[in-house]
């Protein structure tokens, strides 16, 4: 049985962060004497790491990089410690029950790419009782950020699986270049942080509108593969 391997982006296509970016995003600016950036501009970086985010949303600052990646971080981790982790963060209607039907296959290995640190990705895993379905799982604090294709080459690499046999699932087009460029397919999602439109044109081969759509599409592509 030749084994398939799905990568699946975080923020955006599993969990519904957006509260939690912008509240974060928004202190960290206010600490630093700056004016926050508004909804949209935050939620079209969410996927970079963190000071390829900050040097995008304050191009004009490039000397406060590091104090406002510092600063978002202390706010994301007092939030987190303050408020309801499930409420602050939950999962898409869908998702989990589609991660469980993916994980009980046998020929199916799951895995994450994401621009959160350990970290943070630690804590959402443990909020939502994820980590054991993951085979891999790549962060930002050890690859260079999205769109580069070091954590898809990473996550092929520790699964033994071929890059026609993978795919990524990613509200982004981060996500879509990312997967593109490390040889594998790419599918998007419509319910996250980029614009349907702006995912085909990136390259996905399919914009999902519902999570339980989403096997029936793997079966077509690996059908193909």
């Amino acid at each position: 049985m030749t084994p398939k391997l799905v990568i699946f982006d975080v923020d955006g296509t599993l969990i519904d962060s957006q509260a939690h970016i912008t509240a974060s995003m928004d202190a960290a600016f206010a600490a630093n004497g700056m004016v926050p950036p508004t909804r949209e501009q935050t939620l079209s970086i969410v996927g970079l790491s963190l000071p390829v985010a900050m040097a995008r949303l304050a191009p004009d600052h490039a000397e406060k990089t590091d104090a406002l990646v510092a600063s978002y971080k202390e706010a994301f981790a007092t939030l987190r410690m303050q408020g309801d982790g499930v409420a602050l963060s939950p999962m898409f209607p869908g998702a989990l029950e589609v991660l469980h039907q993916l994980h009980a296959s046998p020929d199916i290995l799951l895995a994450i790419a994401t621009g959160k640190s350990r970290r943070g990705l630690d804590h959402l895993l443990d909020l939502h009782g994820l980590a054991r379905l993951f085979h891999s799982v790549q962060v930002a604090d050890d690859h260079p950020s999205k769109p580069h294709p070091s954590m898809v080459e990473a996550c092929l690499r520790e699964t033994g699986v071929e890059g026609r046999n993978a795919v990524i699932l990613g509200d982004t087009t981060y996500d879509i270049e990312m997967g593109l460029s490390g040889g594998i397919h790419a599918i998007g999602v419509a319910w996250g942080y980029h614009p349907a439109e702006t995912l085909t044109t990136a390259g996905a081969s399919t914009v999902l509108t519902r999570f339980d759509a989403l096997p029936p599409v793997l079966d077509r592509i690996f059908g193909q593969s």
